[in-house]
């Protein structure tokens, strides 16, 4: 397993009994992980919390505050800073686990002896793998695209608060797989394609994506969308019946065989314990 170990102010304290207990800046909160199924090793931490997340068995859920707390605030990340919130659909803008795969970026950026790469983050949420990647000297530019342009704000924001807004990175609402076929089409080419897909949502005109139906076509179209030499292709997912093998066969189906898989994860504070938090699949040329 990769875990994403050098946060700072991001810390899980304890988890188990299908929750998580962390701490986010200077609150700690309280969220379902289904994961996290064995018993809770440090009950005691748990008595004090700012705020909890609780399901509804009607779907959903909803945020009980214990405590004042700030709309918005900012959690640093090495050289990089986020803007965090708590939503309505259990996230806070940032998934800390994926810090792993942003050091893994930018040290294969820095290292490849490229320059002008361009990037195309898919699924691109709110931007810690853009930040990550225009923060590199040897990128030009990075496209984010995102079905929810809620999400692709926040992202904005994320780049201004970095001073990287002057960085070429173009934002798109979009559908990725229709803007990759799009891509195709225009000629544009990409050394890098990140993506982390959902195992399900909609498209800003209500397009259906069904991972176990849509990855393998996609997988398929970025083949095409990759430039004569590209660097890498990184494929993050959180679904559970994906597991590692299955990831790294549908990438060696599709890109070839320079494969790496791995789960990732973040430690648990003063424990042996690690949460896992998905699989991460590389290709290589």
């Amino acid at each position: 397993m990769r875990k994403a170990n050098h946060w700072q102010d991001y810390i899980i304290l304890d988890a188990g009994d299908q929750e998580k207990l962390e701490k986010i800046g200077p609150y700690t909160i309280v969220r379902p992980d289904p994961v996290a199924i064995w018993p809770k090793q440090k009950p005691h931490l748990w008595a004090k919390v700012d705020a909890s997340y609780t399901r509804s068995k009607q779907g959903g859920g909803s945020w009980t505050l214990h405590t004042k707390m700030k709309d918005s605030w900012i959690l640093p990340y090495q050289h990089l800073k986020f803007d965090v919130s708590l939503t309505n659909f259990k996230h806070f803008g940032l998934f800390p686990e994926q810090a792993t795969n942003w050091d893994w970026m930018r040290k294969t950026i820095t290292s490849s002896g490229r320059k002008e790469l361009k990037v195309l983050n898919l699924f691109a949420y709110t931007g810690g793998a853009t930040l990550a990647c225009a923060s590199c000297d040897e990128v030009s530019e990075v496209v984010h695209v995102d079905a929810a342009k809620g999400m692709v704000d926040w992202a904005k924001n994320n780049a201004k608060l970095n001073k990287l807004d002057a960085k070429t990175i173009r934002y798109i609402v979009d559908d990725c797989v229709k803007f990759v076929s799009r891509e195709i089409k225009r000629g544009r080419r990409y050394d890098i394609v990140i993506l982390d897909p959902p195992s399900y949502g909609r498209g800003p005109n209500n397009e259906v994506w069904k991972i176990e139906d849509q990855l393998v076509p996609l997988l398929s179209l970025i083949k095409q969308v990759l430039s004569s030499e590209p660097c890498f292709v990184l494929l993050n997912s959180y679904t559970t019946n994906l597991s590692a093998s299955v990831i790294e066969n549908i990438l060696r189906t599709t890109l070839g065989n320079n494969v790496s898989v791995d789960e990732i994860g973040l430690p648990i504070h003063d424990s042996t314990l690690c949460l896992p938090a998905g699989v991460s699949g590389i290709w290589q040329p």
